[in-house]
């Protein structure tokens, strides 16, 4: 991969910051853009600014070819067997909560069990607790093993036949630990229970293919993935998605109002109430058409090779711990002993350094970990050893300082 072709395409990564060249080391949080796509929004507006489905003229005509053109990009992206799978959602968060709204709110009962993790982000934990509060469902986490991972073994003891959802982050956005959800749906069906699959941190890194998985649910953003903000995807079973009812009522999902009732769309316009996220559909579609370009299998490649060289020149450092399993995605999260996670960052944008600090929306798993906070640095595409090596050379100046402070 030409790392440099690739950060040539990014304006926002040639600049300095507190006198110093940016190195951006925060992509799970959300990624930076590439002027592909910032260039297609700038066209969008400029050219084509109009709402979609409802009009005949040229530029509702032209807007609705391209966003539904989104569609059937995201629908080859994940190998969705029909564009009517994809629903375009505001994010991760979203999605989730549809599923939890519509799908648990119509299914789940006193006495059945929704299984998650205790690695899930926030929006993969809330969303259940609230359905199972409203339902009388029991919610129960597979234990973790030592180094942060899922053991078969323990999915297969803790999924009973009580079980009528499982939902797992695939890849955890503290831990780097990618699960094994192909197997977990698999032990998830033969209980007859459903599978949700939290993608967030995935989808950007590497080939997802939803029919291999077998997942019944796949959900991700596409701000984490060179997109905009404010759009993402809630992939779905045909034959469930048919079942299940909106969740937000309004224009563009109905098909006839009457007085006293009314009907839906058909799939996927019937989770879409209202004016849908236009351009940051078609947005999302050019950088499907980025990363595709560049290839999944080689961005997948060139981050597992930075997270090796980072740990192994972290660990040269004396106090830092870094947490999750040694085989893990493209991000390390780590403590220096004595410096908080927040100071540290502050030191390292001193130095023109972005990192994450704090408890990443994962609060139960810093518990997990008998932690309050971390600090994380994120790799991607548009990552260099030397932004590991600056990394290293900002946490012994990190160190250094406060050797001197205390």
């Amino acid at each position: 991969m030409d790392v440099k072709a690739v950060r040539d395409a990014f304006p926002i990564l040639h600049q300095e910051v507190n006198g110093h060249p940016l190195v951006y080391l925060d992509s799970s949080a959300t990624s930076q853009k590439p002027n592909q796509v910032i260039d297609k929004l700038s066209e969008y507006y400029r050219g084509y600014n109009s709402n979609v489905h409802r009009g005949v003229h040229t530029l509702g005509t032209k807007a609705t070819d391209e966003y539904e053109g989104a569609r059937e990009k995201v629908r080859n992206f994940i190998n969705a067997q029909s564009s009517q799978e994809v629903i375009f959602t505001r994010g991760t968060t979203t999605a989730i909560n549809t599923v939890a709204a519509s799908y648990g709110r119509a299914n789940l009962k006193s006495g059945d069990e929704i299984v998650i993790t205790p690695m899930e982000h926030h929006s993969n934990i809330i969303p259940w607790q609230q359905i199972a509060k409203e339902t009388g469902a029991t919610l129960k986490y597979m234990p973790l093993q030592s180094d942060g991972t899922i053991s078969l073994e323990d999915a297969e003891a803790t999924i009973t036949n009580q079980t009528k959802i499982v939902a797992v982050m695939h890849v955890s956005n503290v831990l780097g630990t990618i699960n094994p959800v192909k197997e977990i749906a698999a032990i998830a069906h033969r209980h007859e229970a459903v599978m949700l699959v939290d993608g967030a941190q995935s989808a950007p890194h590497m080939k997802i293919d939803v029919q291999d998985l077998d997942c019944d649910f796949f959900a991700f953003s596409g701000h984490k993935m060179c997109g905009p903000t404010g759009v993402g995807v809630l992939y779905g079973k045909k034959a469930l998605l048919k079942e299940m009812e909106p969740v937000e009522f309004g224009g563009e999902m109905i098909d006839f109002v009457n007085l006293y009732d009314s009907t839906w769309k058909e799939l996927p316009w019937k989770f879409e109430g209202g004016t849908p996220i236009i351009a940051g559909a078609i947005g999302l579609g050019a950088a499907i058409d980025f990363l595709n370009e560049v290839g999944l299998d080689e961005i997948e490649a060139h981050e597992h090779k930075l997270a090796q060289y980072a740990q192994q020149q972290m660990k040269t450092i004396d106090g830092l711990t870094i947490y999750g399993p040694e085989q893990r995605a493209g991000l390390i999260t780590f403590n220096i002993s004595d410096v908080h996670p927040h100071d540290l960052a502050t030191v390292l944008d001193a130095e023109g350094i972005a990192v994450r600090a704090g408890h990443h929306c994962a609060q139960p798993l810093m518990r997990w970990l008998d932690v309050s906070a971390t600090a994380r640095a994120s790799f991607y595409l548009y990552n260099t050893e030397e932004d590991v090596d600056r990394l290293v050379q900002g946490l012994q100046t990190t160190k250094e300082y406060f050797g001197d402070v205390f």
